[in-house]
């Protein structure tokens, strides 16, 4: 995705915003039932040796792909990645750049796994809609925001009790990581050239606070890069495109995981 793109989206996002502000109030949002259940843990499942690590992601379509899948039904591939295995699982909410929405979300989170609202927040009033409708976890992206901007938006989501994943793409956006940040992934994809390169995540990888779990994002397309990663140290996965462009999104994340079963049952 292009920096060009991104500035695009983000663009797009404050018009989103400012519509869905006049269509719903807080208020409105803070009484709908899941505001106030709790949320799933991802630091939990992330750690837990009987999950797979990967945060797998629904995903029909993107600025750089186009077409994914348009076929997939949320429910179906959601309910497939939360039996075998994922650790957490991603939903994109954009429509526009996208094709995601906060119904898929909703469905998303009827899964006893932690659900990301994957988008480009960029207002606490985005923070207050994830939390209405189910969300354990939000994404910030440091691309899109000001280490300050990062600060408050990650401490609002810590207020609702959600965890909070921070998205960096080089050197310079390691500023933006803060006590109320509870991830950091290191997306493989350069946000300019659309290039994926895995060796740049891994000098990454070595200078990002040790008290911080780590989640490596994009580019992951085999299992040799995925125990690549993994040895290297880091803590998840972020993966969506693999399985989503597959005939059966479901069963490909199916035999994924229980590739990693095997895998790790021979070491």
């Amino acid at each position: 995705m292009s920096s060009n793109i991104l500035a695009k989206i983000v663009a797009q996002k404050f018009v989103e915003v400012a519509e869905r502000k006049k269509q719903i109030s807080i208020g409105e949002l803070e009484a709908m039932p899941l505001f106030a259940k709790a949320g799933y843990s991802l630091k939990s499942n992330l750690v837990d040796p009987n999950k797979t690590g990967i945060i797998a992601e629904f995903k029909r379509q993107s600025p750089s792909k186009g077409i994914i899948n348009n076929t997939a039904l949320v429910n179906e591939v959601t309910k497939a990645y939360s039996d075998f295995g994922a650790s957490g699982i991603s939903v994109l909410t954009d429509t526009h750049f996208f094709g995601g929405s906060l119904d898929d979300l909703a469905i998303a989170v009827k899964n006893t796994t932690p659900v990301l609202r994957k988008e480009f927040i960029i207002d606490e009033f985005q923070i207050i809609e994830a939390k209405a409708y189910g969300a354990s976890v939000i994404l910030l992206i440091a691309s899109c925001l000001t280490p300050a901007e990062t600060k408050l938006l990650a401490a609002t989501a810590k207020e609702l009790g959600m965890e909070v994943l921070l998205e960096i793409h080089d050197e310079t956006e390691i500023e933006h990581i803060g006590d109320e940040v509870d991830f950091v992934g290191v997306n493989n994809r350069s946000l300019k050239s659309f290039e994926v390169n895995i060796e740049h995540s891994l000098q990454l990888r070595s200078q990002l606070p040790k008290n911080k779990l780590s989640i490596a994002e994009s580019g992951i397309y085999d299992m040799a890069t995925f125990q690549l990663l993994k040895k290297e140290g880091f803590d998840g996965f972020l993966m969506g495109e693999y399985f989503m462009k597959q005939a059966d999104p479901a069963k490909a994340f199916e035999l994924f995981a229980s590739q990693i079963k095997s895998s790790s049952h021979a070491i």
